[in-house]
């Protein structure tokens, strides 16, 4: 089976009516809550080929089961088995609503890179701040700086550099979300912490036994990346000055130096301990801080060129002008530019798509 799937035609007059029927006084109120494009939508009920994804969702939307509908021809092998999950055997090429975790699919940032690697790859482990504003790459920034080293070459681009670290084996990742409800409180993130560092978990989990057991026992380089710090700043009453106090002892002087921490927050770290309250000595050890911005024209076009289906120039062109090269701009216009080649369309109806799904975003862009 394909990754895209249109209504068969005998049921696309059904799943018409079904809009009113479920709710949907038109296609555009469907379109944004499922949060995809209007083009997307009309494409499926004209019976054009939809991404899989979104072909279920859809489905799903109208009261179908997505089989039902579906203009497929499914032979004995390839029949649906009982409590069988759909697995996808391809990575979508352009990633708009999640962060991206995939290092194949992370372009750019090699200035940023190259700093963040040169801190962390001595003893003593050094420590960063990532800002930005909302959108601007902050979260795939730290998935990457995860994965990158350790993920095998064959899973990579062509050429993509991994090899930032000597011993990347040797190291330690450790990626804390504080949107996770399961991390913001005291006993829950440390004992997060000593599991991901594969340490007995002591009963209580208090910070005291944690101190002395990662003092004694952190021998390799360890990183901990802190996303969202600010959501964990101001929701979280027990993540207070004495704990974050704590976390500076053991960076700067319990560990010999094999723990450092990169953050990533929408301002700098001490102007965001100031603003939730925080006076703690650990936000002043960040001595590396990144504004991210927008990508290079070299890395923006890079990541055109790995559409499935090349561009023509033109469209290129647009894309990086309106885009201004942030990443998720890119990868929006690129993803709408694709679904139109892929479903044979001809004219420019994929850019008014596009330009639709970026006022969200306008913030990014320059006033």
């Amino acid at each position: 089976m394909g990754r895209s799937l249109k209504v068969s035609p005998g049921y696309i007059e059904q799943v018409k009516s079904a809009l009113g029927r479920n709710g949907f006084p038109s296609q555009r109120v469907l379109a944004e809550g499922l949060g995809i494009g209007l083009s997307t939508v009309k494409r499926f009920l004209a019976g054009l080929p939809v991404d899989y994804m979104y072909f279920v969702e859809i489905s799903d939307q109208l009261g179908y089961e997505w089989k039902t509908i579906a203009d497929i021809e499914i032979t004995n092998s390839q029949s649906p088995q009982p409590n069988s999950q759909p697995t996808f055997g391809e990575t979508s090429p352009f990633i708009t609503g999640n962060p991206i975790t995939n290092p194949r699919c992370f372009f750019g940032r090699e200035k940023e890179l190259k700093r963040l690697f040169n801190l962390i790859k001595r003893q003593p482990l050094q420590n960063a701040a990532i800002i930005g504003k909302k959108r601007s790459g902050k979260t795939s920034l730290l998935q990457y700086l995860k994965n990158i080293t350790t993920t095998p070459i064959e899973k990579l681009r062509p050429n993509q550099k991994s090899e930032w670290l000597p011993y990347p084996e040797n190291y330690r990742w450790i990626f804390v979300d504080f949107q996770d409800s399961r991390l913001q409180n005291r006993e829950g993130l440390l004992r997060y912490i000593l599991e991901s560092l594969k340490m007995a978990v002591p009963n209580p989990c208090d910070l005291d036994r944690f101190m002395d057991l990662v003092s004694r026992n952190l021998h390799q380089p360890t990183v901990i990346l802190l996303d969202e710090i600010g959501v964990g700043l101001q929701r979280c009453p027990e993540l207070d000055d004495g704990f974050w106090e704590s976390l500076r002892s053991l960076a700067t002087n319990q560990t010999n130096g094999n723990l450092g921490f990169i953050l990533a927050a929408p301002e700098s770290p001490i102007e965001l301990a100031s603003s939730t309250g925080h006076s703690s000595p650990f936000f002043n050890i960040f001595g590396y801080t990144k504004t991210l911005g927008a990508m290079t024209e070299a890395e923006a076009r890079e990541l055109i060129g790995s559409s499935p289906i090349p561009f023509a120039d033109e469209d290129v062109e647009w894309i990086l002008n309106q885009s201004e090269c942030w990443p998720l701009l890119l990868q929006i216009l690129c993803r709408e530019r694709l679904f139109s080649l892929e479903e044979g369309e001809t004219g420019d109806n994929w850019r008014e798509e596009g330009l639709e799904q970026l006022k969200p975003f306008a913030d990014l862009q320059s006033k």
